[in-house]
């Protein structure tokens, strides 16, 4: 009988450990650029703090960047449930949600945002168009600039000849650049090294910020000023996902992105 109730208590302890286990709940993530490189490192930064917050409730597992899932395709991939977190921007949305391209245009800070009501709005269109609850707007405020291999050729009027210029673009400012008079290649920032070295494009729009970690300032020697749009990095995740998380895990996530978007 005594060996019986061990046996009976061992497994209710047992059963109790694997629950308490069981609470702990992984987040398989991806990142929009290679790992060197600013934002990469940013979200890197949010990662770390959530994991040594949230032991025993819930933890990010950081799959890689864009060799994992490219970046046109994360949003997709979020969406399907492929993967439970991505850290990409709003323009990698567009086909999804193009009312992303509000972020680009705000003038206001992520917590400002926050504040009036349009982080609820826009949650909304995202959760119902993308599958997507968006948990925080981070690296915010930066702006893009046109960065050239050569001095930008000047027409009669003394402005930009855009018609000389191949720029690599993001589908964020596509539109824009084109409406310029350049033309305009769309590609993930992990193929602009190649195109600069061989010549497909000569030039190239992207933040300041983050643009010396891939290695681009070896070709491009010239910047356009002024800034144009506003970065719209987001870290979102999977709505049935977020869903499924317990009040704890959704919480400790909430106020992480919060104080980090700061």
């Amino acid at each position: 009988m005594r060996i019986w109730k061990s046996l009976v208590l061992a497994a209710l302890m047992s059963g109790v450990a694997c629950i308490a286990m069981a609470e702990e709940v992984v987040l398989n993530a991806v990142h929009f650029t290679p790992t060197q490189n600013g934002y990469a490192q940013s979200f890197l930064k949010f990662v770390q703090k959530v994991n040594e917050n949230g032991k025993g409730v819930v933890q990010i597992n950081v799959r890689g960047g864009p060799e994992v899932i490219p970046p046109i395709q994360q949003g997709a991939a979020l969406r399907n449930g492929l993967i439970d977190m991505i850290d990409t921007p709003a323009g990698q949305f567009l086909e999804l949600v193009p009312e992303g391209e509000v972020f680009s245009a705000s003038t206001e800070t992520p917590w400002e945002v926050r504040e009036n009501g349009g982080w609820d709005f826009i949650s909304g269109i995202f959760e119902k168009k993308a599958n997507a609850h968006l948990l925080a707007h981070v690296d915010a405020g930066s702006g893009f600039n046109i960065f050239t291999i050569d001095e930008p050729k000047l027409n009669d009027e003394g402005s930009i000849d855009w018609s000389s210029l191949k720029i690599r673009s993001s589908p964020l400012y596509r539109d824009f650049l084109e409406s310029l008079g350049a033309t305009v290649i769309v590609q993930a920032p992990g193929d602009v090294y190649t195109s600069l070295e061989r010549g497909v494009v000569n030039a190239n729009a992207y933040t300041v910020f983050g643009y010396a970690s891939f290695g681009w300032d070896k070709f491009t020697k010239y910047r356009i000023d002024p800034q144009f749009f506003k970065t719209d990095v987001l870290i979102s995740v999977n709505k049935a996902k977020w869903d499924a998380l317990s009040p704890e895990a959704q919480k400790l996530l909430a106020d992480t992105a919060v104080e980090y978007e700061r």
